[in-house]
Parts: structure tokens; C-alpha cells; sequence
């Protein structure tokens, strides 16, 4: 038993041993082609860090449990964080140690990702002289590239990948850190520092698409943002109301957060009740976000039923014009689960949008709506005894041919030919605008594809009712 111990033992040192020579070998190669290479990618030196890491495990025995090998490449991989990093070695936009160095027109070097993100957001300066570029070529810094490849080898840092996310971009240390501190100062700083953090976290959150990602992947940070609301002395503040709203609003953006917000048991609560009690621009941010989230339709679930659809329909009617807006473009994304339509109707959202339409103060969101309540019966009920075909017919009638108007005509075509199909005696009123006008015929020859086939029905409706007519007599 001792011997087959000892020769086992002796195996694997000596398969170590042959493992530690290969990846020396290997690295040997890999720090040669960073240094030499012209066409060299960020790939090569994450094979070198990885070639670095696996043979620091094999020194050290590589014995280590799962979770102990998982916090020694993290240690390796903020190991630069304690170390003496050279200025120019880290990216002036992320203040992290470049990957793959590169040099614009102005001298300036950058980390590619990071500079080519920049460009692409229509930037056509250097982020650090502000000079103009009239040629944004980047071209490769292979000195910088070698030195910081070398100071890795010698520090043991192995540098993972970057963060990117598709939507939102480059998450950076940088903002991780800002992340981290607005978080604390919200849970354990005096009231005026609380505030200025949820103001902080508002702006970041506007302005940054990855860092609207990197607050919807850090799991406490919209529970911790949502805690303001009760914190005694802000939980009545109105700015710090509009502000949290506002970063609700930012995060929905990125598509990701939506469905993290929306599973949060606070956020949809807080955005109705800030419907409800908020300053003009507040509500309508809310209504903005509650338009967002419903994008989802688990969130179109939840926002029904936590009962949004009464302030909404309050805010269309009430609200400042970009209020009224935003709560239309929420009513509309709601409106398609039908039992958000029974809601919408029950809080008399009919009335309210034919008051828009004949008020030329939302003629386009309300008819929108209206063409989608007309799937059900209920509210082509509602939409007849309320005088919306005289409504509709005013849209039709109308003689502009421009696109928005063409949408108007189709839509106003939806709504008149769902009547009548269920009241025949509205039929007369389209008989008489065709005999009047002939707008009908009109909108059949030259309206949109939809528009025309609604309104050749109609037309087609009147005259299999005349026939019927004719017979009966």
C-alpha cells in the first residue's frame, strides 16, 4: 500500500512537473507575441492570464475547494487595485489597466473597447484634450501593450474580460465603485447625504446606458434605492420622491430591468401611488415607467391589477400635454390584455379620449386607444352611446392626406365599422356622411390597406341593409 502511495505521489509530481513546464512554455510564447506582434488582440493576453493563473495554481499544490480557487482569481484579478499601477497604464475613460492599448490622432491612448464605445456614442473629440478629430483611426500602442503585459507577469494579475453588455456597454471598476458608494450613503447616511445619493443615482442612471445594466445585475441596489420611501423625513419629500421615480424610470430603459423591476414588490406599488400624489412631472415620469415596464406582459398583469388604470386615466384627462402623453402610451400598452380594457373602461376612459379627440389635445394616442377598445363589445357599446361615430366620421371626413392623418382615418375606420357590425342603426349615420360627402368611398379607394378594407365593409354592410330593405317592402 505504502509503494503504490509513493508512486502515485511520484506520478503526479512528475505530471505537475511536465503540466508546469508546458504552461511555461506556453506563456513564453504568448508574452513574445504580445510584445512583437502588430495584429496582436485582447484575446492573447487573456490566454496569457489564464496560462499565468493555472500555473500558480499547480505551484501551490491545487488542492483548493472550488470557492477558495474562485476567490484566488478574483484576488488575482484586483491584484493591480494594491499593487503600484503605472498612471499610463490605466484607460483615462475607465481607469482600469488597459487591455489592448491604442493611440488616436491627438497622442492620447486609450483602451480600444473603451474609446471605440465613445466614438460610437457620436463623439468626435479625445476625451482628455478635447481636440477635434478629424481622423478617429485607432492605431495599436505595442509599447504600452508589452509593459503592461510584462507588469502583469510580474505581479501576478491576471486580468478577466471586460463586462459588456449588449444593450448597455462597457461596465467599468470605476462605476462598480461609484455604485457601491451611492448604495451606502442611502442606507447608512444622514438624511441631506441620502438624498443627494438617490439625486446621484438618477443622473448616472439617465446618462449611462451600462450603468443602468450594472444596477439592475446588483441584487440589492433597487430594494436599497426603494427604501428612501420610508425613511422618516423623506418619505414625504417630494424631490426625492420625483428623483426615485425618475431612476425607476432610467433603469426600466434597458430591457433587462425590466422584468427585475417589475418583480420587485415595492416598485409598481411606489409608481402608482406616486401617480397619485406626485408633482405633474413626477406623474408623468411614473406613467413613463409604468409604459416601460409593461413592455413585459407579466408586468402588464401586475400593473392592472395593483389598480394604475384610475390615475392613468385621471393623468390623460388632467395632466400637462407631455403628461397626458406619457399616460396614454401607458393606458395603450395595458389596453392590450383585455382585462385591462374592462379596468380602463369601468375608470371611463371612453369619455375621456372622444373630451381629447374633440378638444385637438391628444387626437392621435386617443384614437389609437379607442381602435384597440374596439375589440371588445363593451366598449364599441360605450364608444356608440357616448356620440363617437359623429366623432369618428369628423376624422374620416377630414381632407389631409398627411401620414399621421392617413393613421387618424384608419384607426377612426376600425372604431365606425366595429359599430356597425354591433348596432345597425348606426349605420344611418354613415349613409348620410357617404351621401353628403362621399368620404366613405373616398377613404375605400385611397385610404391605408387597413382603412380601406374597413370602410369597403361598411359600405358593403349599407347596401346589403338597403337590399334587405327594399325586399322587406
Amino acid at each position: 500500500m505504502a509503494n503504490s502511495e509513493a508512486v502515485e505521489a511520484l506520478t503526479g509530481f512528475v505530471s505537475a512537473a511536465a503540466r508546469a513546464e508546458e504552461l511555461k512554455k506556453e506563456l513564453r510564447r504568448l508574452v513574445r507575441e504580445i510584445s512583437e506582434s502588430e495584429d496582436c488582440g485582447v484575446g492573447t493576453y487573456e490566454d496569457a492570464a489564464r496560462a499565468l493563473a493555472a500555473l500558480r495554481e499547480l505551484r501551490s499544490g491545487g488542492s483548493a475547494s472550488p470557492k477558495e480557487a474562485l476567490a484566488s482569481q478574483r484576488n488575482a484579478e484586483e491584484g493591480f487595485e494594491s499593487a503600484a499601477v503605472p498612471k499610463h497604464f490605466l484607460c483615462p475613460i475607465s481607469s482600469e489597466l488597459m487591455r489592448d492599448p491604442v493611440i488616436l490622432a491627438s497622442g492620447q491612448t486609450y483602451d480600444r473597447l473603451f474609446i471605440q464605445e465613445w466614438f460610437s456614442s457620436g463623439n468626435r473629440t479625445c476625451p482628455q484634450t478635447q481636440q477635434v478629430l478629424s481622423d478617429t483611426t485607432l492605431t495599436p500602442n505595442h509599447l504600452v501593450r508589452s509593459m503592461i503585459a510584462q507588469w502583469c507577469i510580474e505581479h501576478g494579475v491576471t486580468l478577466s474580460p471586460l463586462d459588456h453588455e449588449q444593450e448597455g456597454g462597457l461596465i467599468t471598476r470605476k462605476q462598480r465603485n461609484a455604485l457601491r458608494g451611492i448604495l451606502h450613503k442611502i442606507s447608512l447616511s444622514s438624511i441631506p447625504e441620502q438624498k443627494q445619493a438617490v439625486r446621484e443615482l438618477r443622473l448616472l442612471t439617465k446618462r449611462n446606458g451600462s450603468f443602468r445594466a450594472l444596477v439592475g445585475e446588483s441584487p440589492n441596489a433597487i430594494p436599497q434605492l426603494l427604501s428612501v420611501i420610508s425613511v422618516p423625513g423623506l418619505n414625504c419629500d417630494l424631490e426625492v420622491q420625483e428623483d426615485t421615480v425618475t431612476t425607476i424610470l432610467n433603469l426600466s430603459i434597458h430591457e433587462s430591468n425590466k422584468k427585475i423591476v417589475g418583480d420587485d414588490p415595492q416598485a409598481i406599488v411606489f409608481l402608482i401611488d406616486a401617480l397619485k400624489t406626485g408633482s405633474m412631472e413626477t406623474r408623468s415620469n411614473s406613467a413613463a415607467a409604468l409604459f416601460s415596464l409593461s413592455a413585459l406582459e407579466v408586468n402588464k398583469v401586475k400593473i392592472g391589477e395593483m389598480g394604475a388604470m384610475k390615475p392613468l386615466v385621471e393623468l390623460l384627462e388632467q395632466g400637462s400635454p407631455s403628461a397626458k402623453k406619457d399616460a396614454g402610451s401607458a393606458i395603450f400598452n395595458l389596453c392590450m390584455l383585455h382585462e385591462n380594457r374592462a379596468r380602463a373602461l369601468m375608470e371611463g376612459v371612453v369619455r375621456v379620449l372622444l373630451k381629447s379627440i374633440a378638444d385637438q389635445s391628444l387626437v392621435d394616442e386617443s384614437l389609437a386607444i379607442l381602435a384597440l377598445l374596439s375589440r371588445d363589445q363593451e366598449a364599441v357599446e360605450g364608444i356608440a352611446e357616448s356620440g363617437g361615430v359623429a366623432s369618428m366620421l369628423s376624422i374620416v371626413r377630414d381632407g389631409v392626406c398627411l401620414r399621421s392623418k392617413q393613421n387618424n382615418k384608419e384607426n377612426a375606420a376600425v372604431v365606425l365599422f366595429a359599430i356597425c357590425m354591433h348596432d345597425r342603426t348606426k349605420l344611418g349615420e354613415i349613409a348620410e356622411e357617404e351621401k353628403s360627402t362621399g368620404s366613405i368611398s373616398r377613404l375605400a379607394e385611397n385610404g391605408t390597406p387597413r382603412a380601406r378594407r374597413k370602410a369597403a365593409g361598411m359600405l358593403d354592410k349599407w347596401k346589403r341593409t338597403m337590399r334587405s330593405t327594399h325586399y322587406s317592402c
